[in-house]
């Protein structure tokens, strides 16, 4: 999972700006951060690994990025790798300047990197697919012969873009000569909005980003479309790819974006009203013998399902831990004894909460089963009679394919497991799972035209390509804890 920015400004240098939006979407990637610019002359880049506030600490970095329209990044590695040469932006000179932050995977970038190696003889430096949409961008765009690039050039060269790429992907990059230029997979799996203000315009893979930086949300961008600004700041639009089905990641609701966004013109902070809503229903329903004195959810994410759960149960809602937010998202962190030691510095019970009660702990979702096991328990030595646990989310049974950093399929708890196992495991007295209908629905509420959402990690079932069995080995590989 990454987060991506585009900024354009008709007055400033935009970095400083850039360097305030990736602020806002750090918690989309916490290993490496990068900002290239344009000054209509030469192209600027500095990345490093580390937080942005680390990467870009000095005033003399951030001095010589100057020009009015420029990228950043933020990455979390997808599969595995933590390299500082696959920080973004990633960068080429060939057949021009052109520079680009991607989130999302492409599931058959092998493929397409074996036949640029064979027909361009293309060089490449790491092993992501990021660098392989960057190569397919540039050869496509030599093939259109162009002798003054213009923005047809780069239309053309985008349409061969989406005809041979497969997977999940939100795009911007700096084109030497026309600008800025921003695109979505024919699907719209991974976010990506449009807002402006009176001296420029800014894509985020966040909405959350551009209302905090003071600019009105135009649009998202759309599935299958390229938004062109050119340096001028002029604004070209061109749906390449129609007619496909608009499938946004579940997950982002879930957990990843920021509540205060909006994805679609989904609401994320009402989807997570309505989980809580559902979730309460079903534990009403389905298990009225739990005699629940309290609803704690486990923060930060699952705050706003605990509170409708609660309010739907008629009990008590109550902050229960303390957590230290310098400690990142504990099911990306590499190794399980590092997450296990992260998940004790992260979290404190406040003791008091949990004392002769019997709680329901409410999370956003339980991927490799472990965080939760290491908050049972806590709860349970902080004095709790009973500790049920619920997630606002199905089973999480499949890996993410679309850009996600989910764990190898082996290493998810609820993988060939059943709600007993599962519950036995992480030592809970009752474990109650979201229906994947209902999660659903709380989505779909918010815009009815989506008919369908990229739910693979509950259902398995991959919506876009052939995603092939060599591919998910591959993968399997590269994102188990001995290859970390």
């Amino acid at each position: 999972m990454c987060g991506i920015i585009g900024l354009f400004n008709k007055k400033e240098n935009v970095c400083s700006e850039i360097y305030d939006a990736l602020i806002q979407v750090q918690h989309r990637g916490q290993d490496a951060a990068g900002i290239s610019t344009w000054d209509g002359m030469k192209m600027h880049t500095h990345k490093e690994l580390g937080l942005v506030t680390e990467v870009f600490k000095s005033k003399e970095t951030r001095s010589y990025l100057t020009g009015k329209i420029g990228i950043g990044h933020v990455r979390y590695p997808t599969a595995g790798s933590d390299k500082i040469s696959e920080a973004q932006p990633l960068h080429t000179v060939n057949p021009i300047n052109i520079t680009l932050g991607h989130n999302g995977t492409l599931t058959n970038s092998e493929e397409i990197k074996s036949k640029l190696i064979k027909t361009h003889f293309c060089q490449f430096n790491t092993n992501s697919d990021s660098e392989v949409l960057l190569n397919l961008f540039a050869y496509e765009l030599y093939k259109t012969n162009f002798r003054k690039l213009q923005n047809t050039h780069v239309f053309k060269a985008l349409k061969g873009v989406y005809e041979k790429c497969q997977g999940g992907y939100a795009v911007t990059m700096l084109v030497a000569g026309i600008g800025l230029v921003a695109f979505r997979d024919p699907n719209g799996i991974r976010p990506l909005s449009l807002g402006s203000k009176s001296d420029g315009l800014m894509f985020s893979s966040e909405s959350s980003t551009l209302t905090a930086l003071g600019y009105e949300v135009l649009c998202d961008v759309a599935p299958g479309q390229v938004i062109i600004v050119t340096e001028s700041g002029e604004v070209h639009k061109r749906k390449i790819i129609r007619n496909r089905e608009h499938m946004p990641c579940l997950f982002e609701f879930v957990y990843f974006s920021r509540p205060d966004s909006t994805i679609d013109s989904i609401s994320v902070h009402k989807t997570r009203l309505r989980m809580g809503d559902y979730l309460g229903e079903k534990i009403k329903q389905d298990y009225g013998n739990l005699s629940v004195d309290v609803v704690i959810p486990v923060p930060d994410t699952s705050r706003t399902a605990a509170m409708q759960v609660a309010y739907k149960l008629g009990v008590k809602y109550r902050e229960g831990f303390m957590k230290n937010r310098y400690i990142g998202r504990t099911f990306i962190m590499p190794g399980q004894n590092i997450r296990k030691r992260s998940v004790k510095q992260k979290l404190n019970p406040i003791e008091i909460e949990f004392k002769d009660k019997n709680v329901l702990l409410v999370d956003d979702s339980i991927v490799r089963g472990h965080t939760s096991k290491e908050i049972i328990k806590m709860v349970k030595a902080s004095g709790a009679k009973k500790v049920f646990f619920a997630s606002a989310s199905p089973p999480i049974r499949f890996q993410n394919i679309y850009g996600i950093d989910m764990p190898a399929t082996k290493e998810l708890i609820a993988n060939r497991r059943t709600t007993a196992q599962i519950r036995n495991y992480i030592g809970a007295d009752e474990l109650i799972y979201q229906n994947i209908d209902d999660l659903k629905r709380a989505a779909h509420i918010g815009n009815r035209k989506i008919k369908e959402f990229e739910d693979s990690v509950f259902t398995g079932n991959y919506c876009t390509g052939s995603v092939t069995t060599e591919f998910l080995t591959n993968l399997e590989k590269k994102r188990a804890d001995s290859s970390r």
